[in-house]
């Protein structure tokens, strides 16, 4: 079994043994959406990386919606598993399952359905492709919901590398059939969705295999699927806020997406190619947030309040070192990053110019991100909520439409890269008060 008791031992060590895997994976799930854009910018043509951009602004919003209700999950399996209680972490890990697939099931009706009405809204240029993409993806929410479940699961005992093992079948599924259904079927931009569905099929397999073959583990296969209200309750109460705090992060950048359509298809072009690289240069953060996250609700589940808080200052530290050097990287080689979407002239210039500026606001993200792995591992995913609505709706959202109209596209630009410093303050005074310590103390007394 590849559980891990995060409770003890060096932390340094401990959260680079659990990041490592998530690096990994964040590498190569990066390495597989980016495939679709750098076979569509080669085989498809002008329009192809704007559809594939736009259509999966959605797919990403509705997929960070099912990830925050998983996070009320794993941060309630985590704390079980902290104290040892087998029995209430296996009735999470089913109910958590078991709503999943059901809610997957329901999303991916309403996608199909509403999918062309959603991207006619966001102003879409190549909106018959795109609308395309969107309804084939849509029958995948319910392997991507039931995967995110299992995930939750894992991580929640410290097993970071099976759902590496998991992506890393995804990425080389969807790349192979990228190539196989653009380049040599050509069929488009239908051709990247059938190859992201079939690939993220493969995944959630792999990973339910697993899953059920550690029953004695997880429970699964031990019990039949049901919800059990209690635990749902518990699990929507910490999950919901956080499933609210990831749609406000969509919902913020679907508006930059609507605004940005608004200067044409170039524009889109090169803000999809840009998000892209922004996710690559943004992977090492969310590994080290991933693993503070769950080894901070372990250690505040056995009651180590003090290891809880030293996380939070590593994790800070080793973040931050990192993106400072991926910053300068990035700033450097911007050109050459860029070039290997072949994009046309102009849409080259428009990306370099929104690659260059964005990138900096990538050390904002390496400390607040860190700082709410506190809140999150304590419960406390209201305030992570609040952080969320202020960097992306009070900042974000307000600043794009004030700087868009005083400088145009590359005010939204600016917006993008300074919207993530107001968050870092909240998470500094949170931690350094104390609340979170109090409260967990008045509540195991």
């Amino acid at each position: 079994m590849r559980q891990m008791d995060l409770t003890e031992g060096v932390i340094w060590k401990k959260l680079m043994i659990y990041a490592v895997p998530v690096i990994l994976s964040s590498f190569l799930q990066s390495a597989y959406s980016i495939t679709d854009l750098i076979v569509a910018g080669w085989f498809v043509g002008k329009g192809g990386i704007s559809a594939i951009n736009n259509a999966s602004q959605v797919m990403i919003l509705l997929t960070q919606i099912i990830m925050g209700v998983t996070t009320g999950g794993s941060i309630l399996m985590g704390q079980y598993y902290g104290a040892k209680d087998r029995e209430n972490r296996v009735k999470t890990n089913v109910t958590l399952f078991s709503f999943s697939v059901i809610a997957g099931a329901i999303t991916m009706v309403a996608l199909f359905f509403a999918g062309g009405a959603i991207l006619t809204a966001l102003r879409a240029p190549a909106l018959a492709q795109a609308t395309t993409y969107l309804r084939i993806c849509a029958v995948g929410l319910a392997p991507i919901f039931g995967y995110n479940a299992l995930s939750a699961m894992l991580r929640s005992v410290g097993n970071s590398r099976q759902p590496f093992l998991c992506v890393a079948v995804t990425a080389g599924c969807n790349i192979v059939l990228d190539l196989l259904f653009m380049g040599v079927f050509r069929w488009g931009v239908a051709g990247a969705a059938w190859a992201t569905v079939l690939a993220q099929l493969a995944s959630f397999l792999v990973c339910l295999f697993y899953v059920l073959g550690q029953k004695e583990l997880y429970g699964l296969g031990q019990r039949r699927l049901a919800i059990q209200r209690d635990k749902l309750l518990h699990m929507l109460k910490l999950g919901i806020p956080s499933a609210v705090q990831m749609t406000v992060v969509g919902l913020s950048w679907l508006f930059m997406t609507f605004l940005i359509n608004g200067y044409g298809v170039e524009a889109s072009d090169a803000s999809g190619i840009c998000v892209k690289i922004k996710d690559v240069a943004l992977m090492f953060t969310i590994a080290m947030y991933s693993a503070a996250t769950t080894m901070i609700a372990q250690c505040l589940g056995a009651k180590k309040y003090d290891r809880a808080s030293r996380v939070v200052h590593v994790a800070m530290r080793i973040s931050i070192g990192v993106t400072a050097v991926i910053i300068v990287l990035v700033e450097l080689f911007a050109p050459q990053l860029l070039s290997i979407f072949h994009p046309d002239e102009a849409t080259m210039a428009i990306a370099l110019q929104n690659l260059r500026i964005e990138i900096l606001g990538q050390i904002f993200y390496a400390s607040f991100m860190v700082y709410n792995a506190l809140p999150l591992g304590a419960g406390h995913t209201l305030f992570a909520l609040g952080s969320s609505l202020l960097n992306c709706i009070v900042v974000r959202v307000v600043l794009a439409v004030l700087l868009n109209n005083a400088m145009g596209l590359v005010g939204i630009f600016w917006a993008c890269a300074i919207a993530p410093a107001s968050s870092v303050p909240l998470g500094y005074i949170y931690e350094r008060t104390g609340v979170w310590r109090r409260s967990l103390a008045e509540k195991h007394a």
